[in-house]
């Protein structure tokens, strides 16, 4: 279904002409110095535009299609009626999610959860706003933001999965291979891994910084040896050719570091903002690259903002806690605390529904099984009545998503021990 994260049929430019006007209240050409006619993506809700406002600022335009709200409400009715019959461990959660997912048809309102997320991260030093932060979170143009019109700053980077393919495609070629023999090849590995009930293991960041640093010094002494050929052959010689420079961009990204810092970010959006996105799936994730360091992460779509409470964020902070030590007996507790409820609150169950949700889903817990079919095993032994409350299921579905990225990415990772210092740091702060 990734098609539907920005590669959905666009609608013609004069219907998103007309509804930027008729939402600004005044002619396009009022707004902006120029517009691209050919959208950057389109997606299920809406597509997006770059533009030039009237006093230089590079901006992208988001703009919501029509009727689309309507459309949303008929199609999550139909997924509810399918589950309740073939998959009801979703149920609830659908339930949950769809109460919550209508915050996404008001552009306006994501524009103010997109510049309180970025004021937070600013404040946490997570981003900088400069080349050298690690995060990048757009800053939206308040004033000519609309219900289905969002303008906000541009950000000079690439889909998560572009940039993992271009990624995939250089070192096949490395490998003296082509992108599909390496793909076949994973497959082939992943499925021995699958059937052995294990997870593979990439390199840690640190070893990771080293392969860059190999292919580092290797384009260094390319670069060198075409500045020579240029100067001393390409000059002089007209029918020599003249070779190209490879900037940094072209080295692979660290995956590991990559990871980390998703989780990082997240944590602290959760635990000590209390304010996070619930959607961080690949296509809202940017790669950027340039000279003074070798990544950041640009983090868009702010539709899906959910706001805790002082108390269930630190029932959180506990929880994770629990979850990095494995006190089972804490764990069923405070999941409990969280207003989840099954039929019969076995507590076996209870434990294994809370590390899954909120932590991890390696083959030890699983017993190898796709998340997916684990909980439906589950649910048959112990039917959910209730879920987690609203913002809470968000936080389970934010932790869910970011270990399926790293799974992907071969960086599995235990949320809870990850997220357990913050947790601390947040418990020794205020409670």
């Amino acid at each position: 279904m990734s098609v539907l994260q920005d590669n959905c049929p666009s609608k013609p430019f004069s219907v998103i002409k007309s509804i930027i006007e008729r939402e600004l209240e005044k002619p396009i050409n009022e707004v902006f110095s120029s517009i691209d006619e050919n959208p950057l993506g389109s997606a299920s809700i809406g597509q997006v535009h770059r533009a030039t406002l009237l006093n230089g600022d590079n901006v992208v335009v988001k703009v919501q299609y029509p009727s689309v709200e309507g459309v949303f409400r008929g199609d999550v009715r139909t997924i509810k009626m399918f589950c309740q019959i073939a998959q009801p461990v979703h149920v609830p959660a659908l339930e949950e999610i769809e109460k919550q997912f209508m915050t996404e048809f008001d552009y306006q309102l994501e524009a103010q959860q997109m510049d309180e997320v970025r004021i937070n991260l600013l404040k946490g030093g997570l981003a900088n706003g400069d080349d050298s932060s690690p995060v990048i979170v757009p800053k939206p143009y308040l004033d000519l933001c609309t219900k289905r019109v969002l303008v906000m700053e541009e950000i000079k980077g690439e889909k998560l999965a572009v940039g993992l393919k271009r990624d995939m495609e250089r070192h096949a070629a490395r490998m003296g291979k082509t992108t599909e023999q390496l793909m076949l090849e994973e497959e082939k590995l992943n499925k021995e891994a699958r059937k052995k009930k294990i997870l593979r293991k990439g390199p840690t960041a640190e070893e990771f910084d080293k392969y860059i640093a190999i292919f580092d010094a290797q384009r260094k002494a390319k670069n060198f040896m075409s500045k020579l050929n240029n100067i001393f052959v390409a000059w002089w010689m007209p029918n020599s050719s003249w070779r190209t420079y490879e900037d940094k961009k072209s080295l692979p990204t660290n995956y590991a570091s990559l990871v980390d810092r998703l989780f990082e970010v997240h944590g602290h959006e959760i635990l000590v903002d209390g304010y996070f996105n619930g959607d961080p799936h690949p296509g809202n994730i940017l790669l950027v690259k340039n000279d003074k360091q070798n990544m950041q992460l640009g983090l868009i779509d702010y539709g899906q903002v959910k706001r805790l409470s002082d108390k269930d964020r630190h029932l959180l902070c506990r929880l994770v806690i629990a979850l990095a030590d494995d006190n089972k007996e804490s764990i069923v507790n405070l999941t409990k605390q969280t207003g989840f409820k099954t039929k019969s609150m076995n507590e076996d169950l209870i434990y294994k529904y809370s590390k899954v949700y909120f932590d991890e889903d390696y083959p030890k817990i699983t017993d190898g099984k796709h998340i997916q079919l684990f909980l439906e095993d589950i649910q048959k032994q112990d039917p959910i009545i209730e879920m987690s409350k609203g913002e809470i299921v968000m936080v389970s579905r934010a932790s869910i998503m970011l270990r399926g990225l790293a799974h992907n990415l071969q960086q599995s990772r235990n949320v809870a021990k990850l997220w357990k210092p913050i947790a601390e740091g947040v418990l020794r702060r205020e409670t």
